[in-house]
């Protein structure tokens, strides 16, 4: 398989699928605390280049029956293309039952239900959306280049489609003096955007970024252990949903969480609970990473 860029990144939930590269970097590429494609200029990659690798995964790639398309934008491809390319992956992979991508809000927005509900018949199963925070003034800061109704808006976008839609949060990304504010309405934007699966990440200040530069300078402060524990637990607390997973399991995270809502929502809570009076230990920080 061809790769460019210094980083290929896919979600935990994607470990065991055929990660095809089909863009290189975002093309928003401005979030504050990201520092994965900072290096790269967003670009799509040749068609005989992508073609190769199918026709390696058709080879190679036989016990895998999910693909995961890489890079960070791929939906920001126009729908012929998008088209183009679900319709090959059926022809020359179709053992694959499953077929993933990252999605951005404007991405998102960018695309009718109807175009949505096209690439679900051709293949397309699940959609990874970074909400990050649902305050507004968070959002800003990042530059995310979405508000939390814009987010909404995409969510509910998705699940018209009937695409299996997950989101994910992140804690520490308000710095220590918005960091309740954040949590409290994080949990109320999940809430409105009925994810089937929520991922919480806590963030990891990287050299190459913004935020880290910030931090340097004393202008950011990012949340202790125990208030990042505090984070997780406002964000439970305000959590409704009908139904959905919610995990915490992301290497960057000091507590794991594997759980089902809304009926393990007070299990959760109590163990967040123990966590913060020192009962289940946190893990410690040279085994954390991105």
């Amino acid at each position: 398989m061809h790769y460019e860029g210094a980083h290929i990144i896919r979600p935990p939930s994607e470990a065991d699928s055929i990660i095809l590269q089909v863009t290189v970097g975002c093309s928003h590429n401005r979030c504050t605390f990201c520092g994965t494609y900072k290096e790269e200029r967003f670009r799509i990659k040749d068609q005989a280049i992508v073609e190769a690798d199918l026709n390696f995964a058709a080879r190679y790639c036989l016990r895998q029956s999910r693909v995961f398309l890489a890079d960070g934008d791929v939906l920001a491809l126009s729908q012929r293309r998008l088209i183009e390319l679900f319709t090959k992956i059926r022809q020359r992979l179709p053992w694959v039952n499953r077929v993933s991508l990252y999605g951005n809000a404007r991405a998102i927005r960018n695309k009718s239900v109807a175009q949505l509900l096209e690439l679900k018949e051709l293949g397309l199963h699940r959609v990874y959306l970074g909400l990050e925070s649902g305050y507004d003034p968070v959002l800003k800061a990042i530059d995310k280049g979405a508000d939390a109704t814009q987010m909404i808006e995409a969510a509910q976008r998705v699940r018209t489609a009937g695409l299996f839609l997950s989101v994910t949060a992140l804690l520490g990304i308000a710095g220590a003096a918005l960091s309740q504010e954040h949590a409290k309405v994080t949990g109320q934007v999940l809430s409105a955007m009925e994810p089937n699966q929520t991922g919480i990440l806590t963030l990891m200040l990287l050299e190459n970024t913004q935020l880290y530069q910030l931090a340097t300078a004393g202008k950011f402060q990012l949340p202790g252990q125990h208030a990042l524990l505090r984070e997780l637990r406002t964000i439970v607390e305000h959590l409704d949903l009908k139904k959905g997973q919610l995990q915490s399991n992301h290497a960057s995270n000091y507590l794991a969480i594997n759980a089902r809502m809304p009926r393990d929502k007070e299990a959760v809570l109590a163990a967040i609970d123990q966590a913060l009076a020192g009962h289940t230990p946190l893990k410690p920080e040279y085994l954390r990473a991105l």
